[in-house]
């Protein structure tokens, strides 16, 4: 089980871990790419609409949306016995399959066509982030973390793909009085 908050969240982070490795063997083995102002402004866009198809898939219910999803998250029965530590998830959250998919699918395409398809892996973040930043809101909004993964107790439903569970109450530092006691 991992939190789909890392989940969404994490996926910056294996697009850089793609990034480290194609941006250098590329720029190595072909020329820098001539940037120019019309690219950047395409680029941009394009970051532009993926976002907005990120934020559109969580706040629109139509069907497939990360909406639906989170709306018919399943409950656990026994959440302790089943959910992992924050630093477990975290660590589950992370794909070596998808960096490696997304290093070699930028690769082919930037030395068999443009370099500059070296960054593909940026393509990924937008919808990504502002999914992510989206389910941790609505987690604090109703009081539940969602969790991808299979529990083979409770097998989700039709149309289910996520799991859901209470939000434990974050540990406060005990308060002062006014007389500093």
């Amino acid at each position: 089980m991992v939190r789909y908050v890392h989940h969404e969240l994490i996926t910056a982070v294996e697009a850089a871990c793609a990034l480290i490795v194609t941006v250098p063997l590329v720029l190595w083995l072909r020329d820098v790419p001539k940037s120019d102002a019309e690219l950047w402004r395409t680029g941009l866009g394009v970051a532009a609409v993926l976002a907005v198809s990120g934020l559109l898939s969580c706040t629109v219910g139509w069907p497939g949306s990360e909406k639906r999803e989170f709306e018919t998250a399943l409950p656990l029965a026994d959440p302790e016995a089943v959910l992992p530590t924050p630093q477990e998830s975290l660590r589950r959250s992370f794909g070596l399959p998808f960096v490696g998919f997304l290093t070699a699918a930028s690769l082919v395409v930037a030395l068999a066509w443009e370099s500059l398809a070296a960054f593909l892996p940026l393509l990924f973040v937008p919808a990504r982030l502002v999914t992510g930043t989206y389910s941790a809101y609505w987690e604090r909004r109703h009081g539940l973390l969602l969790w991808r993964g299979h529990v083979t107790g409770q097998p989700l439903g039709e149309k289910q793909y996520l799991y859901s569970s209470p939000r434990q109450p974050a540990a406060r530092w005990p308060r002062r009085s006014a007389s500093g006691a």
